[in-house]
């Protein structure tokens, strides 16, 4: 059996752990789709009201997609995320992250597995969302430009599952509260990054720092594409830049984990839990 088969064999073995998971602990995805589908319902319903509420004429059907697309594609970041960032604390939950750890699977297969799981799984889960959305709101993408919203999409997916694998080192390095700072830097990337509104209306200093999140560029980018239309040959140097950076992340966040992880070995973090 040539190495890559069998490492893809091993990435393929985290992708079945973590679906087995989720058939164990049903009864918790169907809380947090319910919240999510919420979530997106209200944040649309408030694109809906706009006109009640300013007293105003306005399109509230380019309101209503504007919003609508925002909260899906953060549904589908954020759910690639905390896959990737939070398999620290469902190893310690579990009681498995020293067989983890001390199995004979390299860190990036291990790591491999679990992003080829948070990317189906958010997939599957944003399109549930989006099924039911549609049950209440009417959708028009007649002008989009699927092609180049998929681009945008696989090119956002890369540069999230580097930002989870650096947000993951924090539950080795905080055992007590490490899960807690991944949802702050969740927080963080929701604020500043024009999921539902333009970043234009933030303050000056928090516009700056909204230039470096990747989030920022992928939501404007679907929003070119499935309102406006935006062709995929003007799209290219966005979907480009976001590879890039998506790819420096990942070997960033790789050399990180390793040295954390490292770290948390020989200071006996693995297991402890408080």
């Amino acid at each position: 059996m040539s190495t890559f088969v069998r490492e893809m064999r091993g990435a393929y073995a985290f992708v079945e752990r973590n679906v087995n998971l989720i058939k164990r602990y049903w009864g918790w995805e169907v809380v947090w789709l319910i919240y999510s589908l919420t979530n997106a319902l209200a944040i649309t319903y408030i694109g809906k009201g706009m006109g009640a509420i300013s007293g105003q004429e306005i399109d509230t059907q380019y309101v209503v997609t504007y919003l609508l697309v925002g909260a899906l594609i953060w549904q589908y970041l954020s759910v690639i995320f905390y896959a990737i960032s939070e398999m620290i604390a469902w190893e310690r939950w579990e009681g498995t992250i020293e067989y983890t750890f001390m199995a004979p699977v390299s860190r990036p297969t291990h790591l491999v597995g679990t992003t080829l799981f948070a990317i189906g799984y958010g997939v599957v889960r944003t399109l549930a969302i989006l099924a039911i959305v549609a049950v209440f709101f009417r959708l028009d993408l007649s002008g989009a430009n699927l092609t180049g919203a998929v681009f945008m999409l696989l090119a956002g997916s890369v540069s999230f599952v580097g930002l989870g694998i650096l947000a993951a080192v924090l539950p080795l390095l905080y055992p007590e509260r490490g899960a807690q700072m991944t949802n702050a830097v969740a927080a963080i990337l929701l604020l500043i990054s024009g999921v539902y509104y333009p970043i234009e209306t933030l303050p000056g200093w928090l516009q700056k720092i909204a230039a470096v999140s990747p989030a920022t560029y992928v939501i404007q980018g679907m929003r070119a594409c499935l309102l406006e239309g935006e062709s995929t040959v003007k799209l290219s140097p966005t979907v480009f830049l976001l590879i890039g950076i998506g790819v420096l992340i990942i070997g960033i966040g790789l050399v990180v984990f390793r040295y954390v992880e490292r770290y948390a070995k020989r200071m006996g973090r693995l297991k402890r839990s408080g």
